[in-house]
């Protein structure tokens, strides 16, 4: 299956929404489908930069700033992520967080043998092949096309039929109701996204009846600590309910980076109003013998306070 590229524009008003004249239109041609693909800026935001010098504030970004923004993000640093993570990322390793704990070991999305799947944020669809591999028949969904390059340069490397890979904003999913057995997502897509009750109510819509909806992202409560992996990372600094978005833009005050906080409470109330009962929150602890840093991941913070919260809900 070749990439899909959906131009879509979502299902709420505003005057900066995805779809207009800076949204995802071009017709990208094929090519296929990471976990952590995503990955999280913010407070323990992404350790990764593009050397342009952008200046960090923060301040209000609306839906179709962020989404922009995350798309020529990803684009631009793509390659970089791939090469400094992939290793730890595998090419087919289902991996929810920097803490390193495993879909395999957790079983958090329990059996899916036959399941149909939806991966949202999977960059370049490790998840998403670890599922194939389990007798699952996923989609990997990302914003950025050089993410999901990535999975079709992994799927010719292991000469495997490629993940069947769709390029869209989560926000604004281009499937029919009831598509999908399942859905997940590991730091991917959620923290970006302006409007996450509306992609709450996107992941409801696509789900079948007691499907399982599984993600994580940066544990809240990191938002208050700077990013930094030493003792400078350990005090608070910042207020915890400050829900101001975390921007990073150009010397024209153009939003090159944005990710959003919402609280634990946040995220419960999210879920429970899109129609999820929340069958579980796990917060992983630093496994002795993890020694590998990710930006401000790192044993010394992990095993003080969390790093990771995983949220899993049913649809009811």
């Amino acid at each position: 299956m070749g990439l899909v590229t959906v131009t879509a524009t979502p299902r709420h008003s505003g005057p900066d929404q995805p779809g207009d004249a800076d949204g995802p239109e071009d017709d990208l041609g094929t090519a296929p489908g990471n976990d952590l693909a995503d990955g999280s800026a913010g407070p323990d935001g992404p350790d990764d930069d593009d050397g342009d010098g952008d200046d960090a504030v923060r301040r209000s970004a609306g839906t179709g700033e962020s989404s922009r923004a995350s798309r020529h993000w990803w684009d631009r640093n793509a390659d970089e992520y791939q090469d400094e993570h992939g290793e730890f990322l595998g090419d087919d390793r289902f991996t929810w967080c920097p803490e390193g704990l495993d879909e395999a070991d957790a079983r958090l999305l329990g059996d899916v043998a036959g399941r149909t799947v939806l991966e949202l944020g999977a960059g370049a669809a490790q998840c998403s092949r670890w599922l194939a591999g389990r007798g699952a028949r996923p989609v990997a969904l990302d914003i950025s096309y050089r993410q999901l390059q990535h999975s079709l340069r992994i799927d010719l490397s292991r000469g495997a039929a490629p993940v069947p890979v769709v390029q869209a904003d989560a926000a604004v999913l281009p499937f029919a109701d009831g598509s999908f057995d399942l859905a997940c997502s590991a730091y991917g897509a959620v923290p970006f996204s302006a409007d996450t009750a509306a992609l709450m109510r996107e992941v409801h819509r696509v789900l079948r009846p007691g499907g399982r909806w599984v993600f994580s992202v940066t544990h809240p409560i990191r938002w208050a600590f700077p990013d930094e992996p030493g003792v400078e990372g350990l005090t608070a600094v910042s207020p915890y309910f400050d829900r101001t978005p975390y921007v990073e833009e150009d010397e024209q005050g153009r939003a090159t980076y944005v990710e959003h906080h919402r609280t634990i409470g946040d995220r419960v109330r999210e879920l429970v109003a899109a129609g999820f009962r929340l069958v579980d929150l796990v917060e992983p602890e630093w496994p002795d013998g993890h020694e590998q840093e990710w930006g401000g991941w790192s044993p010394l913070r992990g095993r003080l306070i969390p790093g990771t919260a995983i949220f899993v809900a049913e649809r009811g």
